[in-house]
């Protein structure tokens, strides 16, 4: 057996199978590329679901990290630590808020944002105990606590895990008429709405033009919270430090997390107002590492490279490049072609692959042949999100291996 086999091997005899990990075992990396343990250097172009936004191995983190390894790495909250307040205060301006509430993953941050939805609407809207409503997308995906996929629409994130939470109307998703009436359907019990500005793990789907600045009114008109899951979206993936900003939406509450983290550790967070965050009292929410000293030393080394905005740019310009490349992989009528659409905003594409071509997780498989990284979604769709510090060179490079994979 090879190293890589043998390490698949034990991963599989020992740990649960809730994942199907390509058949690659990296083991170390830099910027925008990856080598496994059999020296075999690939083109990372997922970027972790965008958790790796700056790279592998960024300099400025790693720095940043390790002063903090030598001073202390974890008070818990019962005890106030000196990282604490600059990033909650630094993080607020870079998103135009007032308050920050910290957890760890992006799924603690959006059961985080729900209970705070819901605090909010009995504590200051009036809302009747239990009565609550949040309206969100189908083909969303915010995480997979069993409150969150209570309102999942995907069969694999939601089977066998009832009983389910309540308090959740469903629509499709860039439907603003469909929004319009479910929150008219749920009238005053309606406390927020919760969206993806795009959806990722959907296969990268972007809404009409409109329909963001839409729910904004929407939600604004009915005192409703707007609240816009940037997990994925955020933080320079698409060419501004937030997906909304391309509509020109500011949103009541944001939630993030993992490049916000910096790949280097799991941070998350709810931002927010006073109005909205105010709502909690001690002891009511928390996170045992929620905004520990290393955490925070670390988003604050991403804020500062955020404020720079060179990595708003490097995917504006970037993805200008990406998305004009993959169009042409579009085949048009009577045309033969492996793709038959793309979809995305920024260093982020979703590519519809035909099935006749093969599986997503076929032409997957062969692009890691070629010394490409990428990950299938929901059977026929490929995402392309590479760390924001791969070269154009790079980038092309890796897109010549895909046209090598379309073409067989």
């Amino acid at each position: 057996m090879t190293s890589t086999e043998r390490a698949i091997a034990a991963a599989e005899a020992h740990s649960a199978h809730n994942y199907h990990p390509l058949p690659v075992v990296v083991a170390s990396a830099e910027g925008a590329w990856m080598t496994d343990v059999e020296g075999k250097r690939y083109l990372d172009m997922l970027a972790g679901y965008s958790a790796l936004n700056f790279g592998h191995g960024n300099r400025r983190l790693i720095d940043a990290a390790k002063a903090q390894l030598e001073r202390v790495t974890l008070t818990s909250r019962a005890f106030h630590h000196d990282r604490f307040a600059a990033f909650c205060t630094e993080l607020a301006e870079l998103c135009g808020m007032e308050m920050v509430l910290p957890m760890n993953t992006g799924a603690e941050a959006v059961e985080t944002a729900v209970k705070t939805a819901r605090k909010w609407g009995y504590r200051v809207k009036g809302v009747p105990d239990g009565r609550a409503k949040i309206i969100v997308a189908d083909n969303n995906f915010h995480g997979r606590t069993t409150t969150i996929v209570s309102f999942s629409t995907d069969p694999e994130a939601r089977v066998d895990f009832g009983p389910y939470t309540p308090g959740f109307g469903i629509v499709p998703y860039g439907d603003l008429a469909a929004m319009e009436a479910a929150l008219d359907a749920a009238g005053d019990d309606a406390v927020a709405v919760l969206l993806e500005p795009i959806q990722g793990e959907a296969g990268v789907l972007v809404p009409p033009a409109g329909y963001l600045a839409g729910v904004r009114e929407l939600t604004r008109a009915r005192n409703v919270l707007f609240i816009a899951d940037e997990i994925q979206s955020g933080l320079g993936r698409t060419g501004r430090t937030f997906a909304c900003e391309h509509e020109g939406v500011v949103p009541d509450v944001y939630v993030l997390g993992k490049a916000l983290g910096g790949g280097v550790v799991p941070v998350s967070a709810v931002v927010s107002s006073h109005e909205v965050l105010g709502v909690y009292r001690p002891g009511e929410h928390g996170s045992t590492f929620g905004g520990n000293p290393l955490a925070c030393a670390v988003a604050l080394e991403v804020i500062a490279i955020l404020r720079t905005g060179e990595f708003q740019q490097r995917a504006t310009e970037l993805g200008e490049h990406l998305h004009g490349e993959l169009g042409l992989l579009v085949g048009g009528p009577g045309q033969r072609s492996g793709v038959r659409a793309v979809r995305g905003r920024g260093l982020w594409a979703g590519v519809d692959i035909d099935p006749a071509l093969g599986t997503g997780r076929q032409i997957s498989e062969k692009l890691m042949d070629r010394g490409v990284l990428v990950k299938d979604t929901h059977g026929s769709t490929i995402r392309i999100a590479p760390p924001l510090v791969i070269s154009k060179e790079d980038l092309d490079w890796g897109l010549d291996q895909l046209r090598a994979v379309l073409a067989g």
